[in-house]
């Protein structure tokens, strides 16, 4: 390898862990990404000779096989005059242990970091954003799962913080996007360095990619080498179905004696009315619950489709390995399977007794229109909305605080450790089930995280995306070695694969509940994202505030159309009325003319077109104070009536409330009735602004 031109998996062979600068370069040159011209020497008088042949000034760095920072121990001097100052740049450097480089310094422009990281979940991730020596201190850069297309290429620069830089700022001339766009399909396209090489290449770095008006040119690179872990192949994603509506329940952990887990379970199936037939497991007792007892699952007069197992941790294994295929589903609920060995373990018996395993250290599964819950007082109303929690205690929080909001499920299944079935095993079949129509994750790991990810793409465009993920700010378990592996938190990566995917991520269960409300009520316009709102209400400060909220969430509430202008001035509205948007109406107003003076203002401000949400916000005391006239019912159906009309958006109601309990049942029957309607109802303006600005995330997920 003397000629630098290294290969990445024959160096890695020879017991090296990175590859020099200039093999990487040469890596990127045989992948068609523009270097300087540049000569290397063994010492600082033969590279005095060697630069004969280059155009100074140069930039002289020591080559090291061992990937370090240069510039943070001195190898890097930029500037060299003539041969004789590099010489002397050499002499004065460490000695890297593999000679010297001198080039061709590149031409000014835009510092960019391009590089990739081997992430243990995701596979091969490319990186790029503003770079060099400050890139970690800039930390403006963007993620994605490789292969990356054009198109995501283009996302990626367009999320950038700094992306006005490229388009040419202050005079100055935009930057060769093509160029640049082309060398990060080099690293992470489909036929890139990234997935080429992605069993030895652990992290690449170009720090900086120099990107201008001629185009882009890698002044630093640097590979780190690694052997992949070997990937295990998994199991084929199972039907789903039978797990929602299970023909039977079998259930290991109740006592004849002492009511255990078992017993309670037995007991909620009942209550919530699971109508088959319920097989109790146990090694002596003959009877349950009033039913029949079995000593095994092999035992069992007929297959069922679930098996709840509540066992200790040391008698799960050996009980599910006997099952000789008489439970298609098991779900273990014990904890106690602390290492990725024991998990292993409990996946192996339950595939050798012939079932696909849930957790374990989990809940259960509430499916209504099977029958199946695990939550006590869980409401029996079958709905579209499917989640997949990694958290048995969020999961109860879902289910009663979204029962709140009006959300109605189809499963909500726990998944606890995921030692054989996971997210991305669940999700293909809920975007193929005709009876799911919005789809929630909460993930804590993302186990087989490429086939998760490339099943969210799929899911584009035909079934919005909810993702809520816990420890999105913990930094990487690993020092990282380079500077793409210090930027690669898992914050940022996770913002770069939901964009990807066309996903909206979250930040807490107060959002994602509103997100998937939001979802629920309306059909995503796929291509056409949620931008611009009417607000209309009865509170002028709530409306100023509102305005900021949805200004933040990337949302505008502008100016209205001339033609709605035009109508809300002919309805000559009193005074301490506003017909700009957004609009503020007293109740006083609104309750004239039997609450049709209400009706006429909405549909003036929609008049026109170009809306595509209208935000009613109510002060739920203020409206109770007109009893005598329904405001809230006519302003919804108009509201309907112009969103169904053309091509019109979203209707979403606020209700805002004191919080006094006769104040708060007279809200939950506003709120019923306008979910009825068609309309999604939230309890703050920045939780509409919040959910709306997620399903605009969704709607533009899709490319045209």
């Amino acid at each position: 390898m003397s000629d630098f031109d290294a290969d990445p998996a024959q160096a890695l062979a020879a017991g090296r862990t990175a590859l020099s600068e200039p093999e990487a370069k040469a890596l990127l040159r045989r992948f068609g990404v523009a270097t300087p011209k540049s000569v290397t020497a063994a010492d600082p008088a033969g590279l005095a000779s060697a630069v004969a042949g280059l155009k100074p000034p140069f930039a002289v760095k020591t080559i090291s096989l061992e990937g370090g920072h240069k510039s943070d121990s001195g190898g890097v001097v930029l500037g060299v005059p003539d041969a004789a100052g590099a010489a002397a740049a050499a002499a004065g450097m460490p000695d890297g242990g593999a000679g010297f480089l001198a080039e061709e310094m590149a031409q000014a422009g835009v510092e960019m970091i391009l590089g990739g990281v081997r992430h243990a979940r995701f596979g091969p991730l490319l990186m790029v954003g503003f770079g060099g020596v400050l890139a970690e201190l800039l930390d403006d850069v963007a993620f994605r799962m490789c292969p990356i297309e054009a198109a995501d290429a283009a996302d990626m620069l367009d999320a950038l913080k700094g992306a006005p830089l490229l388009a040419g700022l202050r005079g100055r001339a935009p930057v060769d996007r093509k160029a640049l766009i082309d060398a990060m399909l080099a690293l992470g396209g489909e036929d890139g360095i990234l997935l080429r090489h992605a069993d030895v290449v652990a992290e690449f770095d170009v720090n900086p990619l120099i990107v201008s008006a001629e185009g882009a040119v890698a002044v630093d690179g640097r590979a780190m080498l690694a052997q992949a872990p070997a990937v295990t192949e998994r199991p084929s994603p199972p039907d789903l179905a039978p797990l929602f509506a299970p023909n039977a329940v079998a259930v290991a952990g109740a006592s004849a004696k002492n009511p255990a887990h078992g017993n309670m379970y037995i007991r909620q199936l009942d209550a919530f009315g699971f109508d088959g037939p319920i097989y109790p497991i146990h090694p002596t007792a003959t009877e349950i619950e009033g039913r029949p007892a079995f000593a095994s699952l092999a035992d069992l007069p007929a297959p069922v489709d679930y098996a709840y197992v509540a066992v200790g941790a040391g008698a799960a294994p050996g009980l599910l390995a006997d099952a000789a295929g008489k439970a298609r589903f098991v779900q273990v609920m014990s904890g106690g399977f602390d290492d990725d060995g024991a998990r292993a373990g409990l996946a192996a018996a339950a595939a050798a007794g012939g079932a696909r395993l849930l957790g374990p250290n989990c809940l259960g599964v509430h499916a209504p229109a099977g029958g199946l819950s695990y939550m006590a007082g869980a409401v029996r109303d079958p709905g579209s909305v499917a989640v997949l929690a990694q958290s048995g205690g969020l999961s109860m929080d879902i289910l009663r605080r979204g029962a709140r909001r009006g959300l109605k499920f189809r499963a909500v299944v726990t998944m606890g450790d995921c030692a054989d079935l996971g997210p991305a095993d669940m999700l293909d079949w809920l975007i193929e089930d005709d009876e799911t129509r919005v789809i929630g994750l909460y993930l804590e790991d993302a186990p087989n995280g490429q086939a998760l990810i490339s099943a969210l793409a799929r899911a584009r465009g035909k079934k919005p995306v909810v993702l809520l993920v816990g420890g999105r700010t913990a930094a990487g378990a690993r020092a990282a070695q380079s500077h793409t592996g210090a930027l690669a938190s898992d914050g940022r990566i996770w913002d770069g694969l939901a964009r990807q995917a066309g996903a909206a991520l979250v930040d807490d269960l107060e959002s994602f509940l509103d997100a998937l409300g939001a979802c629920q009520a309306f059909r995503p316009r796929y291509g056409r994202p949620t931008r611009n709102v009417v607000l209309f209400g009865n509170g002028g400060g709530a409306g100023v505030l509102a305005a900021d909220a949805f200004a933040r969430k990337g949302l505008s509430v502008g100016p209205l159309p001339d033609v709605a202008a035009a109508a809300l001035a002919a309805l000559k509205l009193p005074a301490g009325a506003s017909a700009a948007n957004p609009v503020d109406v007293p109740g006083n107003v609104l309750q004239r003319q039997d609450g049709r003076l209400g009706v006429a203002v909405v549909e003036a401000a929609l008049a026109g077109g170009g809306w595509d949400a209208l935000v009613m916000h109510m002060n739920v005391p203020g409206l109770l104070t007109y009893e005598h006239v329904d405001i809230l019912g006519p302003l919804i159906e108009a509201g309907m009536q112009a969103a169904s009309a053309g091509d019109g958006g979203h209707v979403a109601l606020v209700l805002r409330s004191d919080g006094e309990p006769a104040v708060e049942e007279k809200k939950q029957a506003f709120a019923e009735s306008a979910r009825a309607a068609g309309a999604a109802v939230f309890d703050e303006l920045p939780c509409a602004a919040g959910a709306l600005a997620a399903l605009a995330e969704i709607e533009a997920g899709v490319r045209s």
